[in-house]
């Protein structure tokens, strides 16, 4: 490692005071990266306004100061990982650098190693919103996108394992395929066999809607000082929430729990 180093300072230095006399400086030597830095640079999503997201969590608006208007994509309920950061920035399901060692045949011996997960820079199409959207993915989850039908489908899975496979990018692609006229289509045919009632416009439930589910979550008014207005509904609430001494009438949970059977007597 010294032999190495020493020739490498050496020219360093002579770098360094060569380029003193001169207007550009040594900015000493590269500092070594695993993978170099990209960047996404998607493709306009057609008939719509709102493009696709940066990996930082931007949303770029054409023609349109930031400091203006900016689009606020909702928190990922994870958070950022905390190892392996580049996986923040692609599809890279549960893959880690895993650690371990080459062990030679003869004496034994071992040296430490790592594997690092198949990462390739593909173009995969999306249904929804009609254009191939650049990402970094694992072979693994490429794999399990073509198991379940499309990216489409693999960022809409609804089981919590799924959107903890996402990670903070996947997530802001699962938020901007939502936007899209196909898939709100098709949450309102769910909601329609569900049995649910039609979503409104703004998204925002009426007064009666919001009583109903205080009252099957267990909030009791008495009769009479029920709230008039959403205002006071959630000025009651939080009322009730910093009142420590707040008495909620809580309906009787039923048992769920299976009843253990007795056991079969032996002769």
């Amino acid at each position: 490692m010294s032999f190495v180093a020493r020739p490498l300072r050496a020219a360093a230095a002579a770098a360094a005071t060569s380029s003193s006399s001169s207007s550009v400086a040594f900015t000493g030597l590269r500092a070594l990266s695993t993978t170099a830095p990209t960047f996404y640079y998607q493709p306009r999503v057609p008939s719509s306004a709102i493009p696709i997201p940066n990996v930082s969590g931007r949303v770029p608006l054409p023609d349109v100061p930031e400091d203006k208007f900016k689009i606020e994509i909702p928190s990922y309920p994870y958070g950022p990982r905390r190892v392996y950061h580049q996986s923040n920035t692609g599809l890279y399901g549960s893959a880690l650098i895993r650690f371990g060692n080459n062990v030679s045949k003869r004496n034994e011996i071992k040296t430490r190693r790592k594997w690092r997960p198949n990462v390739q820079q593909k173009r995969l199409w999306s249904k929804s919103l009609g254009v191939f959207v650049r990402t970094r993915v694992t072979t693994r989850v490429l794999r399990t996108i073509d198991k379940v039908g499309g990216l489409d489908e693999y960022l809409l899975g609804h089981k919590a394992a799924r959107v903890k496979e996402l990670g903070p990018w996947g997530w802001m692609l699962r938020w901007r395929i939502m936007q899209t006229e196909a898939v709100r289509e098709r949450f309102r045919k769910e909601r329609k066999m569900l049995g649910l009632p039609a979503e409104r416009e703004g998204g925002e439930k009426s007064l009666e809607e919001q009583l109903r589910e205080f009252k099957l979550a267990g909030f009791r008014f008495e009769e009479g000082k029920e709230p008039k207005s959403k205002a006071g509904l959630k000025e009651e609430a939080d009322r009730i929430i910093r009142d420590e001494k707040a008495e909620l009438e809580i309906g009787q949970e039923e048992d769920l729990y299976m009843k253990e059977e007795p056991k079969p007597k032996t002769a």
